[in-house]
């Protein structure tokens, strides 16, 4: 262990004591560390909206870490590398081309579509590995060909279902297959300059690395990258007479409101032959028993199950108890 000691200028340095300087006492230094910032994209994620997506992506590339391994019967590693706001030119301009990207539409969000990017490495190993294949594979310099695409598609359909899954509790993506596309300025899933979430997912079979990039539109996602302000609950307003007056009023408006409601029997096949042979005054005799129950549908949705049975001269329905939410839905 050294035992010498230290002078007082570097004493001064180790605590970051600025130096006296010949012409009069010490200054602060006046330098000054600028992070560069883009007025025109400012960005939009947060540290917490940061640690979130982290989180998220993360489960995302283990889910397809366990899938992917089963499929093609070896040792897969998949990691997040980094979650990251860009510009949609940018995200072109870090294809590949050609590239084989995968678009899927977003129902609901009129006509909003998200791209899931293989990179060409990976491309060509899972094809191998899916086909069969158990030797080093080819890497080529080309687009996938028609039959190419419909295998490693599969790939690509089971990631837009993990993203999907992922966003669930914060934002609904259904997804459908939409195209592929080879040629990176032919994605024309964003403006240029829009805002658009990527996700970079490093794939490794044994020695070889490769990319995977889930490409999102900000607009998708707006809800959850809107500021926690915007959606603050407001108090009630007016004094206490004029909120009376105005529950009243929204009572009524509630209790003025028409819905659909329709009972439904249970179905029973029937032949087009049968159909197409009906009079006016026919009965169709079906093997439903008497005391079958029916649903009770409020807007074109399963609500209740009930008794049919006749009340006077009216054909009724006796409610039996409410279906399950979870029924209901199906």
């Amino acid at each position: 262990m050294s035992t010498e000691n230290l002078s007082q200028q570097e004493i001064d340095q180790l605590f970051g004591v600025p130096e006296e300087t010949p012409d009069g006492p010490a200054t602060p230094s006046t330098e000054v560390t600028v992070q560069p910032y883009d007025f025109r994209r400012p960005s939009r994620i947060s540290k917490g909206r940061y640690r979130s997506l982290e989180a998220m992506y993360g489960l995302v590339a283990k889910s397809i870490e366990s899938w992917l391994g089963g499929r093609v019967r070896s040792q897969v590693e998949v990691e997040l590398l980094s979650v990251e706001q860009f510009s949609f030119t940018e995200y072109l301009l870090s294809l590949d081309s050609p590239c084989s990207a995968f678009v899927y539409d977003i129902a609901g969000t009129g006509g909003q579509q998200l791209v899931v990017n293989l990179g060409q490495d990976l491309a060509f190993v899972l094809l191998d590995r899916l086909l069969g294949g158990s030797t080093e594979p080819r890497i080529e310099a080309r687009a996938l060909t028609p039959l190419e695409r419909r295998v490693v598609r599969v790939v690509a359909d089971h990631t837009a279902e993990e993203l999907s899954m992922a966003w669930e509790d914060h934002v609904s993506i259904p997804t459908s297959w939409s195209r592929f596309e080879t040629l990176p300025e032919m994605i024309q899933v964003a403006a240029p300059e829009d805002p658009v979430l990527v996700a970079n997912l490093q794939v490794r079979f044994g020695t070889r690395r490769s990319l995977v990039l889930l490409c999102i539109p900000f607009s998708v996602l707006e809800r959850f990258f809107s500021d926690s302000s915007e959606r603050r609950v407001h108090g009630p307003k007016g004094n206490p007479e004029e909120r009376q007056i105005e529950r009243v009023l929204v009572e009524q408006a509630v209790l003025d409101t028409e819905v659909h409601v329709a009972v439904r029997l249970p179905s029973t096949p029937v032949s087009m032959q049968r159909l197409a042979d009906l009079n006016p005054g026919d009965v169709i005799q079906t093997p439903i028993p008497t005391d079958s129950l029916a649903e009770i549908l409020v807007q074109d949705r399963p609500r209740f199950e009930a008794r049919v049975g006749r009340k006077g001269n009216y054909v009724s329905a006796q409610i039996l108890h409410e279906i399950a939410p979870a029924h209901a839905a199906d």
